[in-house]
């Protein structure tokens, strides 16, 4: 491993120190740009490393529990500059294994991250109870949010560091601990998330970090002892967890779940700023459950939007192979080659459900490179757009009316995102409003934020992420009635 930047760690993070798995299952991970192997020795995390994991929480939380607010926020505080100043190696360990350009994985993804570890820093001392006293009876009743105790995080191969963040930043800011279950096709960055928490000033066992497949994730859904489990996933797997924490100890959820989002575009909507934003489909090459990728125009400007839209892809489509090392790089591959090959096969299903405008095919002789493609005029229950494919494929069509464009956009199991476009501010507010989706965005395609809630409608998940909102999923009320 000596020919790699920054090392790399293959074993397990448990109560601040890295440790070999109890298990003999090893992972071999493969560069998504060249498929060279970037290790062949990557432990995978069982249930008997899950067991001492949620041994060493209980330890650790002992002792972060006791941790008064002011001093678990200065922690997350120098946490989040921690992250901050390691961007560079965060970043990296994502690049070697999928691709990802440097700009996200080494400057936006750890930057949000320590964002949201100082937004919930902000917390430790402001998610209040409430009392209520009463003069006739004598009693006082006050209303206390206390943490559940030990949760635990399964995390997503596209945005580690996010959903790292997302999960673990709320929970240790109200004094639960965690243990986080690193992707095992994206692992390395996570991992190294686990020893920087320590360098921090977290207490052994307050953040662990494995690395591990199926097992480990039921493990972790099925332990008796963890009082909370948070998936960002597929919907099939999130079924799974919630069987399986409903047959356990009917431990908290919260599903984080596929989604299939539309775009809206108005006829009077700027045109040039829709193109430009539908674009970001391609963000991540497609990877984003939130990403708009089924795009309603109206059909007295479609030949406009169509002809923009074609053109920043094939654009996009001219920089793949460009070095993900390279600041400048926007474009990247499949993250794996199991979905590169998911991917492909709903291109090829789409090329028989509508008109192909551009891509269709895989590019270049190594790495999991597929050029970005947009459909045009599906037939109705086309695969391509019902199922989520969580790849760099859009499909657009035209709509003559608001009360159809809205109907056809709610026409999905799907509720995590939508996006309008319309310089009317009464459509805006009346569309918004009928969307069925999380979040819905109106001229801007920023639909992420720390302070505001995320998650989904319908199959796209249960309970949110992010805001004020989201302490409440990981504490439980407790009612004190004094005398």
């Amino acid at each position: 491993m000596s020919h790699f930047k920054f090392p790399i760690s293959t074993k397990q993070f448990i109560h601040g120190e890295y440790v070999d798995s109890k298990g003999s299952e090893r992972l071999t991970l493969r560069s998504a740009v060249d498929g060279s192997t970037v290790s062949d020795d990557v432990q995978c995390a069982n249930t008997q490393d899950v067991n001492a994991a949620v041994e060493s929480a209980a330890e650790g939380l002992k002792v972060w529990g006791k941790f008064a607010p002011d001093k678990r926020r200065e922690v997350l505080l120098k946490y989040a500059d921690i992250i901050q100043e390691n961007a560079e190696r965060l970043g990296y360990l994502e690049t070697i294994v999928v691709g990802k350009g440097k700009l996200s994985g080494a400057v936006w993804e750890p930057l949000t991250a320590a964002e949201l570890f100082r937004f919930f820093a902000g917390y430790t001392d402001k998610f209040e109870g409430a009392a209520h006293p009463t003069d006739h009876d004598g009693f006082m009743r006050i209303v206390r949010h206390e943490p559940l105790g030990i949760c635990a995080a399964i995390n997503a191969f596209n945005s580690p560091m996010i959903t790292f963040a997302m999960k673990a930043a709320p929970a240790v800011a109200v004094g639960n601990v965690m243990i986080s279950k690193a992707s095992e096709m994206n692992p390395f960055s996570t991992i190294v998330l686990g020893e920087l928490a320590i360098k921090a000033g977290f207490p052994p066992g307050t953040l662990n970090v494995l690395v591990g497949a199926a097992e480990a994730g039921v493990a972790l859904s099925s332990h008796m002892k963890i009082r909370k489990i948070s998936f960002t996933g597929s919907v099939a797997v999130g079924k799974k967890i919630q069987i399986a924490a409903t047959n356990s100890n009917l431990k908290r959820v919260t599903l984080e779940l596929g989604g299939k989002s539309p775009v809206l575009v108005f006829p009077d909507a700027d045109v040039d700023k829709a193109v430009e934003n539908a674009s970001y489909f391609l963000q991540l090459n497609g990877q984003g459950c939130i990403l708009g990728t089924r795009i309603y125009v109206h059909e007295s400007i479609s030949e406009r939007f169509i002809a923009g839209l074609k053109a920043r892809v094939e654009d996009y489509a001219s920089t793949l192979g460009a070095d993900p090392m390279d600041a400048t790089t926007m474009s990247s591959p499949m993250y794996h080659e199991r979905q590169r090959d998911t991917v492909m096969r709903f291109i090829e299903q789409g090329k028989t459900e509508a008109e192909l405008i551009t891509g269709g095919e895989t590019w270049g002789d190594q790495g999991c490179y597929i050029k970005p493609t947009l459909f045009f005029k599906p037939k109705s229950g086309a695969e391509i757009v019902t199922k989520e494919i969580f790849g760099p494929v859009a499909v657009i069509d035209t709509f003559k009316t608001e009360a159809e464009v809205v109907a056809r956009a709610n026409d999905t199991e799907y509720g995590l995102g939508a996006a309008l476009y319309t310089k009317d501010l009464s459509r805006a507010m009346r569309v918004s409003a009928a969307l069925e989706a999380g979040t819905v965005t109106v001229n801007n395609a920023r639909s992420f934020h720390p302070a505001m809630p995320f998650g989904g409608f319908k199959s796209s998940g249960i309970g949110r992420e992010n805001g004020k909102y989201v302490l409440s999923e990981y504490t439980q009320t407790k009612s004190v009635i004094i005398k």
